[in-house]
Formats: C-alpha cells, sequence, structure tokens
C-alpha cells in the first residue's frame, strides 16, 4: 500500500497548494492513505475547525499537529467532535484531544497514525520515546501499517527516536522546522524515515513569514508580528510504499512539487 504524507501546511497559500494537487496525487500514485500536519494552516499559526473540515474535504485521512495546535481557542472543543485531528500525545493526558488515531485505509488495511512532539527547545513534555512505547502497546496485533509524525525541534531527538522505533513503525517522517531535509531511507528493521519532510506553503520566506520582517528581528531583536509570506508555494512530503502483511516500508521518496505543479528541482 501507499502512504502520502504531506510536512506542515502553512497559511492559505499551503492550503491552496493542497487542494490543488492532492486528489491528482491520490489518485496517480494510487494512495490508500493521506496524512498532513497542519498546525500551521490558520495563517501561519494554528488550526481552526473550519480549517480542519476543510483539509479533510480535500482527501486527507488525517490530520496532525504540534506546538501551536493551542493556538486557536477555538480548536480545543472540536476535539471530541472530529478524532481525526490530533494533537502530540506527549501533551497532558487532561488536555482536549488525542495522538493517536487507528483506522481503514482506502485498501481496507488497518492503520494507526501517531503523534508525538520532541522535548528539545520547546515545551518540557512527557517523554517522547515512552509515550511511543505505552501506545504502541496498546495498539491490537492486526494494525501493522503504522505511521508516526515526531513534531521536533533537533535532528538528533528524531533520529533517535527513528532508530528507537525502527522495525516497529511502518514509517516515522519529522515535522516542525519546514526545511526539507534530504535523507529519506529505509532503516534497518524496516521502518521508513525522513528527519523532516519540509513545509508546504510559500518558499520566498524564511520558513513561511515575510522575509523582511525575519531579516528585521534578526537585525534589532525587537518583538514584531509576523505575516505570512504569499510567493513561491511549494507542497513537499513523502510517499512511503509499505508491504501491508508485515507494516515494513519497502520504499520512501521524498515529495516536492512547484506552483506550477511540476515536481521541483
Amino acid at each position: 500500500m501507499k502512504l502520502l504524507f504531506i510536512g506542515d501546511i502553512f497559511a492559505s497559500g499551503g492550503r491552496r497548494m493542497v487542494a490543488a494537487h492532492l486528489q491528482r496525487l491520490i489518485t496517480e500514485q494510487k494512495i490508500d492513505l493521506a496524512i498532513a500536519n497542519g498546525e500551521n494552516a490558520a495563517g501561519g499559526v494554528g488550526i481552526t475547525p473550519p480549517i480542519t473540515e476543510e483539509l479533510l474535504s480535500l482527501g486527507l485521512d488525517v490530520i496532525t499537529t504540534g506546538n501551536h495546535v493551542w493556538d486557536k481557542r477555538d480548536i480545543y472543543d472540536h476535539f471530541a467532535r472530529q478524532p481525526r485531528l490530533l494533537r502530540p500525545a506527549n501533551y497532558a493526558a487532561e488536555l482536549p484531544g488525542t495522538g493517536l488515531y487507528q483506522g481503514v485505509a482506502r485498501n481496507g488495511v488497518p492503520y494507526a497514525v501517531l503523534n508525538l512532539q520532541g522535548r528539545v527547545h520547546l515545551p518540557p513534555l512527557e517523554c517522547p520515546f515512552r509515550k511511543a512505547d505505552e501506545l504502541l502497546a496498546t495498539l491490537p496485533p492486526e494494525v501493522k501499517v503504522i505511521f508516526v509524525d515526531f513534531h521536533a525541534e533537533v535532528t538528533s531527538e528524531k533520529m533517535a527516536l527513528g532508530w528507537h522505533l525502527d522495525g516497529r513503525i511502518s514509517a516515522l517522517i519529522g515535522t516542525h522546522t519546514h526545511i526539507p531535509t534530504a535523507d529519506a531511507r529505509i532503516l534497518p528493521g524496516g521502518t521508513a524515515y525522513q528527519t523532516d519532510s519540509g513545509m508546504t506553503g510559500p518558499y520566498d520566506s524564511v520558513i513561511g513569514v515575510e522575509k523582511k520582517m525575519i531579516v528585521q528581528r534578526f537585525l534589532t531583536q525587537l518583538p514584531m508580528r509576523f505575516e505570512a509570506a504569499k510567493a513561491g508555494l511549494e507542497l513537499h512530503g513523502a510517499i512511503v510504499t509499505i508491504d501491508e502483511s508485515t507494516g515494513r516500508a519497502t520504499s520512501i521518496e521524498a515529495l516536492a512539487i512547484g506552483e506550477s505543479g511540476h515536481p521541483d528541482a
């Protein structure tokens, strides 16, 4: 089976790219399961109930998030209504939502999606390594296709979790930095891995924000309100092929599509 993961959808430009290309990708690539990180889909900060439903209506099966998931307060109550919207599982249990979703893919294969957040240079949450172990132990044996979005800042933490889970999950792809890494590969135990998928949004920017604002911030160190950039839209992510009988990945291909619809160089 084939799994599509789309990296951090950033603001309206990122949503436009998903709207423009998702269904074509599902059809042309014969995608059985489509997942995306949507924590920055609302103006570059957070996600709202209408945007959640908009993205799911486009053909996404599950939406993962990260540290910005709490930035729009109207999303809090929506978790109870929409189980396909995840927040990192290692936030406190009493917070709204969950970090694990189990479903059935288009080809009839059961799957699980796990959303975790790193702790280096991010809030001091529960240990994502131990939380992953805990949640994987709850899955029924027939669920062999397991995807993990690890929303983390530093490459070492992402790589360490990839090695920790190798052979127990189908794929781990990192999010959060908005910069795609060139290390998509299959680990020895059969887990597809990429340190960061990159973002889906405006690349004529500094990680999605207008360049001049970020440069000025670095020059002056003064606080300022950031504005999402508009130009240079690209869709980034990965396509993972998985042996559904074992849950092991057989290939991973990084995905990059420019605004024209053609693959980027």
